[in-house]
C-alpha cells in the first residue's frame, strides 16, 4: 500500500515538472532564491503566469515561498530537485547523441 502512495506522489510531481517553463524555474532557482520579479526577467515569463507556475510548484512541494515585504521570494525545497533533473538531462543527451549517431551511420 505504501508503495502505491509513493508511486501517485512520484507522477504527480513528474506531472508538474513536465512543463518546460517550471524546468527553466528550477534551473534559475539551482544557485538560490529568487523574487518573482527576478525570475520574470530572466526567465521572461510574464509575472502572472508565473506566479501560477509557482503556486503549483509550492502546492507540490518543489519550491518554497518567503516573503519580505511586498517581494516574495522562491527557492528549491530541496537540492536534490535540480540533482533529478539534472540525470534526465544527461539520459536525453546520450539519447539524442545516439541518434545523431544512428543518423550518420544510416547516411553512409
Amino acid at each position: 500500500m505504501a508503495n502505491i502512495r509513493l508511486y501517485e506522489l512520484h507522477a504527480s510531481v513528474c506531472q508538474t515538472l513536465s512543463n518546460p517553463k517550471r524546468l527553466e524555474i528550477i534551473d534559475r532557482l539551482r544557485d538560490g532564491e529568487l523574487s518573482v520579479t527576478g525570475l520574470a526577467e530572466v526567465t521572461g515569463i510574464r509575472q502572472v503566469n508565473l506566479s501560477q507556475h509557482l503556486a503549483l510548484m509550492r502546492e507540490k512541494g518543489i519550491v518554497i515561498a518567503r516573503r519580505e515585504g511586498a517581494n516574495v521570494y522562491y527557492r528549491l525545497s530541496n537540492s536534490k530537485i535540480t540533482q533529478a533533473c539534472d540525470l534526465m538531462r544527461q539520459v536525453l543527451l546520450e539519447r539524442l547523441e545516439a541518434a545523431g549517431e544512428l543518423a550518420e551511420t544510416s547516411r553512409k
